[in-house]
């Protein structure tokens, strides 16, 4: 069954974008600016093709799964006008938080209300940091094929076949897109793509730690480089004084682009990394718990080499 959802989400994905590059590839645009790494114009509805490819393990999730993908293409909808006509800051922010509580109150009330709004604005974090590490060819699709299927085998292994279910259909939809979008892209996520695919990153990491699936850790660290980049970087900027709201170009994989390993070696580089961080937290999963504080620094500490390494280099390129 799992092999089926996999092979439609993927051949749905595939078939939805080359339908939205013949039809639709103008509707939204992502133009070039100084903050940006790509020079041409490039569709920026990726997304879409995505979230249909998603929704074929809709007849096999349970309630709670579905709850989570109906909230993802809500955020989806509301992401897409975002992309064609914009909305205001505080809305989307305000749509992402509620839909974060909204499903970790669905899946886990009687709880104290610290821990719902400790989960929650994780959750919404989660949302957001997608959409900032969605800047650079085959990143942002790449990170949720590994994520996602890092997730659908830890469900599977503690025999969770819908949550399985659910996360396989998005690893093979990312999949399904990685192809369009691996350098040179032809066409983005945009953030009808990213926003419900770090939305789904934050609740079915929750929902499957309420479902005893595997520890509260397992999903920071399967998406550790994501989170690593984006949360490192923001405290950098803040305490620069810099407008953290305002796009930028000095995430960790922006620098490394622009130090001349290319969209191509950036995606390969991180690809490394995204699968150490799920192949760690997969053999850690069950293990002791001095054996998962060990697998996890090993991970970071890695992760932290190389984010040194890119400073240096960034520093001694810019003196």
């Amino acid at each position: 069954m799992l092999a089926a959802v996999a092979l439609i989400s993927f051949v749905v994905t595939v078939a939805a974008l080359r339908v939205l590059l013949a039809r639709f590839g103008r509707i939204a645009l992502d133009r070039p600016n100084a903050r940006s790494l790509h020079e041409t114009p490039v569709p920026r509805l990726g997304g879409v093709a995505v979230m249909l490819g998603a929704l074929v393990a809709v007849p096999f999730v349970s309630a709670t799964h579905g709850l989570a993908l109906g909230l993802a293409v809500g955020l989806a909808a509301l992401s897409f006008v975002d992309d064609v006509r914009g909305v205001p800051t505080i809305v989307r922010l305000a749509c992402h938080l509620l839909a974060a509580v909204v499903v970790v109150a669905y899946a886990l009330l009687p709880m104290a209300w610290f821990e719902l709004v400790l989960l929650a604005l994780a959750i919404a974090w989660m949302t957001n940091l997608f959409n900032f590490m969605d800047g650079s060819d085959g990143l942002a699709g790449g990170m949720a094929c590994i994520g996602f299927a890092a997730y659908a085998v830890a469900a599977l292994m503690a025999g969770r076949t819908a949550l399985a279910a659910v996360c396989i259909a998005l690893s093979a939809s990312a999949a399904g897109f990685v192809l369009f979008n691996f350098h040179p892209a032809k066409i983005f996520l945009g953030d009808v793509g990213s926003i419900p695919l770090g939305f789904l990153s934050g609740a079915l990491g929750v929902l499957g730690w309420s479902e005893d699936v595997w520890p509260l850790w397992f999903p920071l660290l399967v998406f550790g480089l994501f989170i690593g980049d984006a949360t490192l970087t923001l405290l950098k900027r803040l305490l620069r004084g810099e407008r953290v709201w305002q796009a930028h170009r000095s995430h960790y994989y922006q620098r490394l682009v622009q130090l001349g390993v290319g969209h191509r070696g950036t995606a390969l580089v991180s690809y490394a990394l995204m699968l150490l961080c799920a192949a760690a937290a997969l053999y850690a999963r069950t293990e002791a718990v001095n054996v998962q504080i060990g697998v996890a620094a090993v991970a970071i500490a890695v992760m932290s080499a190389v984010a040194v390494w890119i400073d240096v280099r960034w520093s001694r390129a810019h003196v």
